[in-house]
């Protein structure tokens, strides 16, 4: 997906068309994890919508979609709700935890003037496996429930696989996998100020302020651009080199 409004018209004509849906935001984080995981790889393929969710990745894809822009799912929700009670489909939250969840439903339903309508929710165990037979338990909660979205805020890689999983057994829904979303929404977390978020940094926010759990992750991260850059810039050497060599 190209940028925000196109993300959310896009999932409103799924719902229109009665469609099931996955819409999953990648950054590197993604890209990491996407180099070993199978499963990971296989959720990505079947997905039906992904948007640029960093400004590392909107760099490396402007070489191919000029116009793509940063759409996180952080900035995402809350816009995609209000949409969803414009156009009088329910939502669905999975993921987090009870308290989280309580308090982003008060968050949500006050932007919309109190006319979304939230079909349900559910904080899954902390070992919870997406492929168990709870998860299918889980999964026939949300068809029961007739919503239209579920946000799943389980984190990379286990919200994609559940949204890939519930894809796989025919719910016409869309799955919005979006993370820690609900943490800033809802105040247990402090999003980075807009300055960092404007000129891509965010990053370096999150990681002043959980160095010890993120400054690995991140490493990763870091070593992989450089690969990619390196690897294009590699890409670009040898094309122009064919074309001095063809003239």
């Amino acid at each position: 997906m190209a940028n925000e409004d196109m993300s959310i018209s896009s999932i409103l004509a799924s719902i229109a068309r009665g469609e099931g849906s996955t819409f999953f935001t990648l950054n590197l984080d993604h890209l990491v994890k996407l180099r070993s995981d199978s499963k990971f790889r296989e959720a990505y393929r079947q997905a039906t919508f992904v948007s640029a969710d960093g400004a590392p990745i909107v760099y490396i894809g402007r070489r191919t979609w000029k116009d793509l822009q940063l759409t996180a799912g952080s900035d995402l929700m809350l816009p995609l709700t209000k949409a969803a009670a414009d156009a009088g489909h329910s939502i669905f939250l999975f993921g987090s935890s009870t308290e989280v969840l309580t308090a982003t439903e008060k968050v949500l339903s006050d932007a919309s003037g109190g006319r979304l309508v939230i079909a349900g929710s559910i904080a899954p165990p902390r070992n919870f496996d997406v492929e168990s037979a709870l998860a299918d338990q889980y999964i026939e909660d949300i068809r029961k429930s007739g919503a239209k979205i579920c946000f799943v805020l389980l984190g990379a890689p286990k919200q994609e696989l559940f949204a890939a999983r519930a894809q796989r057994q025919g719910l016409k829904c869309c799955f919005v996998c979006v993370g820690a979303a609900a943490d800033f929404l809802s105040g247990r977390a402090t999003r980075a100020p807009k300055g960092f978020r404007r000129f891509g940094v965010e990053w370096l926010w999150r990681l002043m302020s959980e160095p010890r759990r993120l400054a690995p992750r991140y490493a990763k991260c870091a070593k992989l651009l450089a690969e990619i850059e390196w690897e294009s810039w590699r890409n670009r050497r040898r094309s122009a080199a064919n074309e001095e060599a063809g003239t």
